[in-house]
């Protein structure tokens, strides 16, 4: 099974636990998001990848330029622990990570979550790639992918007893789009995949295969 039709079938699978009003809520919100036009606006082939130093999961801090030195980057936003379509594409990421680093690739992911959630992550799912917080989303602002939830729908994840005024150290309604890019070495960026829909993520082999298309 493909990374999106896992996605699809878990979507799928939520929706009757879902209140109807609360699927509305959440609905209308990714509409107006997708009508934004902002995955059609953020970086994309062609362009010149920001550089950024982030913290990882052990507090520690890895640069992109540090990263490129050694060879392509994979970088992939997601919006954090708490959302299970982002756990479902890490796991996925970890399955394919001897597939990408034997192709000379430096795995890493990217949210805006504070240091110990994304440790919480790495140690639950077991990732051999770090993890960093991009605190306050300037990184994900760069790359064109940071958006606010609107007041309804932030009010539907409290909710959810989702707690993002803690996981993202007082920036609550930031969140980055799902985007994953392929880094060449000179910064440029190689491949894409950037959407506004938070149930779809680039698929691993399209990844492995732009990795090979640069190799």
């Amino acid at each position: 099974m493909s990374l999106n039709a896992e996605l699809r079938a878990f979507y799928d699978s939520r929706q009757e636990q879902i209140p109807a009003d609360v699927r509305a809520i959440m609905n209308r919100a990714a509409q107006e998001l997708a009508d934004s036009g902002q995955a059609e606006r953020a970086l994309s082939v062609g362009a010149t990848a920001p550089g950024f130093r982030l913290p990882t999961a052990t507090s520690t801090t890895l640069a992109l330029d540090e990263l490129l030195a050694a060879g392509p980057v994979v970088l992939t936003f997601y919006r954090g622990s708490w959302c299970p379509y982002c756990n479902i594409a890490l796991r996925s990421l970890q399955q394919h990570h001897d597939d990408i680093t034997a192709r000379g690739a430096r795995l890493v992911a990217v949210s805006p979550q504070i240091p110990d959630e994304s440790l919480s992550l790495t140690e639950k799912h077991e990732l051999a790639y770090d993890v960093l917080s991009d605190l306050g989303s300037d990184t994900a602002k760069q790359y064109g992918l940071a958006f606010d939830l609107p007041d309804d729908l932030a009010a539907v994840y409290d909710g959810f007893g989702i707690d993002l005024q803690h996981a993202n150290d007082g920036h609550p309604r930031t969140l980055p789009l799902p985007a994953t890019y392929v880094i060449d070495r000179d910064s440029t960026i190689r491949w894409a995949f950037v959407t506004s829909d938070y149930t779809q993520r680039a698929e691993p082999a399209d990844i492995i295969a732009a990795l090979e298309a640069i190799s």
